[in-house]
């Protein structure tokens, strides 16, 4: 089982400092990778709006500028975003700053992606909020060209590379890992066709979980790929939302249960939320460590 810890921007408070050392730490306790979190603003609610699910000051750090800042310390952890809302951004321009990345970490980036769900941020960068899902495939398939073609030539609906070239490549090519996240058929679909893995949020019983998997598989069966594959991760507990979610990250009875779940549903990677883990009670970034240490060596003796 593959432990991926999803890296709480609120660490900054603390100063730079901190940050690295929770980054050091997550590595050096054994965790297989740190993700980063994605959004580049949040909108208040207005009279044509609803209030975004999470608190509109919260703290967000630049997912792609905080991964390069924590490549720099450490050596052998992998890198991810989960997930970067990629068709908010220029896709060439994310498919440079990954690549710098990769070759700069020494290949050690995972990038995953969706599509996100705030129409004030889309707006913001100045992209088509209805446009999302069009936008999520053609934006995929140019980041392939620009990792893995000498002479990239794409005429898409909103991306246009005219006889263009970029260098250095990544150490992983048009290989580099690109793994989607979402919930829904068409998320589902573009995971089938197009990714290297499903980066869920599992919700749902387990019949529904083992749908979902099942339907990813049979959309890359449909694009001649090979199901086994394609990877599964999951979130041991959606993002928190109530007292019970806020709770979850103190029992960690509760948590390896969970984990040992996921497993027998066939997850082989598992994702530990560290806001989550500041919202159950660990108030700074030595108590995170202290907890995230605890709980590394019980997931390990729970799922390997």
């Amino acid at each position: 089982m593959k432990i991926s810890v999803e890296f709480p921007s609120v660490a900054y408070r603390e100063g730079p400092a901190k940050v690295l050392a929770l980054a050091t730490a997550i590595e050096a306790i054994g965790y297989d990778d740190l993700a980063m979190f994605d959004h580049v603003v949040m909108g208040y609610a207005t009279e044509s709006r609803r209030a975004p699910m999470y608190p509109t000051q919260m703290p967000i750090l630049e997912a792609l500028v905080t991964l390069g800042f924590i490549a720099a310390v450490t050596s052998r952890i992998g890198l991810s975003t989960e997930v970067l809302v990629l068709p908010q951004r220029q896709a060439i321009l994310v498919a440079k700053q990954v690549s710098t990345l990769d070759t700069l970490s020494g290949g050690r980036m995972r990038l995953g992606v969706g599509v996100g769900w705030q129409q004030a941020e889309y707006s913001a960068l100045g992209e088509d909020f209805s446009r999302r899902g069009r936008l999520m495939d053609e934006s995929i398939d140019l980041l392939r060209a620009c990792w893995g073609e000498e002479r990239i030539e794409r005429r898409g609906e909103r991306f246009h590379a005219d006889a263009i070239s970029m260098e250095p490549k990544p150490p992983n090519g048009a290989q580099l890992p690109i793994w989607i996240g979402g919930s829904v058929p068409a998320a589902f679909r573009r995971i089938g066709e197009l990714g290297d893995g499903w980066m869920g949020s599992v919700i749902g019983d387990d019949a529904q979980v083992r749908g979902a998997i099942d339907e990813i598989r049979r959309y890359a069966v449909e694009a001649g790929r090979d199901p086994a594959a394609v990877e599964m991760q999951a979130m041991l507990a959606p993002p928190p939302r109530d007292a019970d979610g806020k709770s979850f990250y103190r029992d960690l009875d509760r948590v390896v249960r969970r984990a040992e779940e996921v497993s027998a549903l066939g997850f082989g990677w598992i994702a530990v939320n560290c806001t989550a883990i500041f919202q159950a009670g660990a108030r700074s970034v030595d108590a995170i460590i202290e907890q995230l240490d605890a709980l590394h060596a019980r997931l390990r003796d729970a799922v390997g």
